[in-house]
């Protein structure tokens, strides 16, 4: 624009100075006029002066002749320099159009493109996070399946023992009389406690008959075998079987007359026997670190059982002093049933090794997940660096644009024709 109007007062001194020349001849030509008229005033003062009346209204009439025809070339020039400027507004109007056109579609690409990028990334994130949910959830499930699988089984066999506990129970009254004889009670507790052994544990789990000190010539009924403190070592839990019919059914029959004093006689005659049988249990079977700290001493039926825990201080006095724990068919079946739960989750530590492993291996793939993850969030980093550089670029462009306007005048004004005083372009 400042090229414009420079060009615009160019052309108006160029103007001024033509009229001012013009002027000049034009005094000049008065001039002259005037020193003839002088000369041939002498000779003819009436056409002299005629003369210079008429050259006057020529006078008058040139210099009207030459506004009129100044201002008529003034209003093209500007008229022409307005169609000029409204031609290069025109093009500037189109021009930033089309920028503004080019720059929509380029924010329109690279919005599509983050956009696609993006669900892109958001999917293979959401693949990687189903595949490891389900990874870890197939080999949960599978695990708790197992366990849960085997606890129902064991829970069965236990009740399945506790039943047929219940059923012998009843029939302790009817075996009573069979079991007169010392050797038969004894055999009777031996094959009922075999048969509970048999249907809770396995036969490497225990053994009979077997020695538990060394070099002692006494051998324990049933032992069962408990992991030691080493790998592939045992040691041994006594169990015994005992049967004192006698001072049970002494106490059953004063209980049954109602009388004080031979019942408190029989009850201390069976805690006598018991705390008896409970001291050779612990002086012939319990050898540390061969046996266990403690041994059991099994009484095969219910009632008797019973009634030796009715006995105030005897199980906890049996524990204290003779390190046995008395017990009956009922706690027995669930005391092994524990131990077998023990073998059981014994087993289980001996396959966290490949537990470890398995873990191991999840976690070097969750490792491998996180710089996966890490390399992705450095993408999607370079690419957000790349797009603020786009949006400076940009910003850059705009700013640019903006001089576009004062780059194309010059050459507007160049295009600009102005016509001369004599009707000719200069």
């Amino acid at each position: 624009m400042l090229c414009a109007v420079l060009a615009v007062v160019v052309v108006l001194t160029a103007v001024v100075i033509y009229l001012a020349v013009r002027t000049a001849d034009l005094k000049r030509n008065l001039e002259v006029s005037a020193e003839t008229a002088k000369a041939l005033s002498a000779q003819a003062a009436g056409t002299t002066i005629e003369r210079i009346e008429a050259l006057s209204r020529q006078m008058q009439a040139a210099d009207s002749e030459l506004k009129s025809s100044q201002s008529s070339h003034f209003v093209n020039f500007l008229g022409l320099i307005n169609s000029g400027s409204q031609a290069q507004e025109r093009r500037l109007a189109q021009m930033n159009e089309t920028v503004q056109n080019a720059m929509m579609n380029v924010r329109a690409s690279l919005n599509a493109e983050l956009t696609a990028i993006r669900e892109a990334n958001d999917k293979a994130l959401e693949s990687m996070r189903n595949t490891v949910d389900e990874k870890l959830s197939a080999t949960l499930n599978t695990r708790l399946t197992e366990s849960f699988k085997t606890v129902e089984g064991q829970l069965l066999e236990v009740h399945r023992g506790l039943g047929e506990m219940r059923e012998m129970a009843q029939n302790v009254d009817g075996l009573r009389r069979i079991l007169t004889n010392v050797k038969t009670r004894g055999t009777f507790g031996e094959v009922q406690l075999a048969m509970i052994l048999s249907d809770l544990l396995t036969p490497e789990q225990y053994d009979t008959n077997v020695a538990t000190r060394p070099g002692s010539r006494d051998r324990v009924e049933f032992a069962v075998k408990l992991p030691g403190a080493q790998a592939g070592t045992h040691v041994l839990l006594p169990i015994d079987a005992k049967f004192p019919t006698e001072d049970y059914e002494r106490l059953i029959e004063a209980s049954d007359e109602a009388d004080p004093e031979k019942e408190a006689a029989a009850r201390r005659a069976l805690q006598t026997r018991i705390l008896t049988e409970a001291a050779k249990i612990r002086d012939k079977y319990i050898e540390v670190p061969y046996t266990t700290e403690f041994a059991v001493l099994y009484l095969p039926a219910e009632s008797l059982w019973s009634e030796v825990l009715k006995i105030n201080g005897l199980v906890e006095r049996v524990q204290r002093d003779c390190h046995v724990t008395i017990v009956g068919p009922t706690v027995l079946a669930a005391f092994l049933n524990s131990l077998q739960m023990g073998f059981k989750t014994l087993a289980i530590e001996q396959k966290s090794a490949e537990v470890w492993r398995l873990l191991g291996e999840v976690k070097a793939e969750f490792g491998r997940f996180s710089e996966s993850v890490g390399s992705m969030e450095k993408r999607i980093d370079s690419v957000k660096s790349a797009i603020s550089a786009m949006r400076t670029r940009t910003n850059v462009m705009e700013r640019k644009l903006k001089g576009v306007e004062s780059v194309y005048a010059p050459a507007a004004d160049e295009r600009v024709s102005v016509p001369g005083p004599d009707g000719a372009n200069d």
